[in-house]
C-alpha cells in the first residue's frame, strides 16, 4: 500500500464531508488503521465532532501551515484508539492572506508532511476534512493528498458541482501533484424511497462508473445528533443505518487501496 493521505472534498456545503471524516477514520481506526485526522475548515466543524473544545484548539492546522509549530506538536489523541486529530479554529481564517506572497503557498501541507518522519511512520492514513471552498487551504490539502474521496449528496444539481471540482483535482493532477487521483464518490444522505436519489445514483454511476463506492450513506438522524456529543457516530450508536454505512464504506475504502481488513 502506497497511497495514505487522502482529502474529504466537495466545495458545496452541507454535503457530509465532516461526517465522513469523522466516521470514515473512526471506522478504519477500529480495522487496526493509525489514522491522524487534520481539520482544514475554520468553522472547526471535525474538531467539535470529536469532543475537542475550543479552549483546546490553541493549536493546530493554522500553525502547521504558517509553518510556527511542529506537526507533532499540533497532534491531540482522541479517546478512541488509534485516532488522532490536528484540530482548526478562526484563525485558519487569516492563513490565505498570510500566504499570499509566498511562492509555495500552495504546497506548505506537503512539505511539512513529507518532512515530519511522524506522519510517514506513525499513521497509516490521514485524512484532510476539506473547507467548503476551492481555497488556498483545500489546494495545500489536494497537493498533499495521494486520493480525493468526494461526498456527494443525492440531489439536483450534484453531477453539475461534480464535473467542475474533478476539473480542479486533474488541473492539480496535471500541475503541482501528478500523485492526486480521484479516489471514490460516495452517495450522501441517499434516501431510497426518493427517485431523485435514485436518478442521481444512477447518473453518477454512469458517469463514472466503478469510481463511485457501491456503499451508500442513508439520512440517518443518529448521524446528525453524534457531533452535538462530541462523539463520532459509531460511538454514539454504532447500530444505527448510518453507523453501519460507514463501517462498510471503510471495508471498501480499505480494500481498494490494499489495505488488509482485520
Amino acid at each position: 500500500m502506497s497511497k495514505k493521505i487522502f482529502s474529504i472534498i466537495n466545495q458545496k456545503g452541507g454535503v457530509g464531508k465532516t461526517t465522513t471524516t469523522v466516521n470514515l477514520g473512526t471506522a478504519m481506526a477500529a480495522c487496526d488503521a493509525k489514522v491522524l485526522l487534520i481539520d482544514m475548515d475554520p468553522q472547526g466543524n471535525l474538531s467539535t465532532g470529536l469532543g475537542v473544545s475550543p479552549a483546546k484548539r490553541s493549536v493546530g492546522t493554522y500553525d502547521v501551515l504558517s509553518s510556527s509549530k511542529k506537526l507533532q506538536d499540533c497532534v491531540i489523541k482522541t479517546d478512541i484508539p488509534n485516532l488522532d486529530v490536528i484540530t482548526a479554529n478562526e484563525n485558519l481564517l487569516g492563513v490565505e492572506i498570510e500566504l499570499s506572497a509566498d511562492v509555495d503557498r500552495a504546497i506548505k501541507l506537503r512539505e511539512t508532511l513529507r518532512s515530519t518522519s511522524s506522519s510517514q511512520k506513525n499513521y497509516d492514513f490521514i485524512l484532510l476534512d476539506c473547507p467548503p471552498a476551492l481555497n488556498i487551504i483545500t489546494l495545500n490539502a489536494l497537493a498533499a493528498s495521494d486520493g480525493a474521496i468526494v461526498p456527494l449528496q443525492a440531489e439536483f444539481y450534484a453531477l453539475e458541482g461534480l464535473s467542475q471540482l474533478l476539473k480542479t483535482i486533474d488541473g492539480i493532477s496535471s500541475t503541482i501533484n501528478d500523485r492526486l487521483k480521484l479516489s471514490g464518490v460516495v452517495l450522501t444522505m441517499f434516501d431510497k424511497r426518493n427517485n431523485l436519489s435514485l436518478q442521481v445514483e444512477e447518473d453518477v454511476r454512469a458517469y463514472l462508473g466503478e469510481s463511485v463506492f457501491t456503499t451508500k450513506i442513508p439520512r440517518n438522524i443518529r448521524l446528525s445528533e453524534a457531533p452535538s456529543h462530541g462523539i463520532p457516530a459509531l460511538i454514539y450508536d454504532h447500530k444505527c443505518a448510518g453507523s453501519e454505512a460507514y463501517i462498510s464504506l471503510a471495508r471498501e475504502f480499505l480494500n481498494r487501496v490494499n489495505w488488509e481488513v482485520k
